[in-house]
């Protein structure tokens, strides 16, 4: 159930962001939920799948440049997500 709102959360999110001019986008967005979009494009250009990138984002103690530094050291994914979470 929990990673469902995840999954919903995060699609209303894209679609708001997607659709918006930047100035409307920041209006409507709290800084909540800037943060959340900056932490998911952040994972997704290190190379975490869009559901990892959602998981690892929403968790408020992972570090992401932690999180980063696995994938350029060579780490895969799947190994990065069971040392970070």
């Amino acid at each position: 159930m929990r990673r469902t709102w995840r999954r919903e959360k995060l699609s209303s999110m894209r679609s708001e962001a997607t659709t918006l001019e930047p100035a409307a986008r920041s209006a409507i967005l709290d800084r909540r939920d800037q943060v959340l979009l900056w932490r998911i494009a952040q994972l997704d250009r290190a190379g975490y799948d869009g559901e990892c990138a959602v998981e690892l984002a929403i968790a408020g103690n992972v570090d992401i440049h932690l999180a980063t530094d696995l994938l350029e050291r060579g780490c895969s994914v799947e190994t990065a997500m069971r040392i970070l979470l």
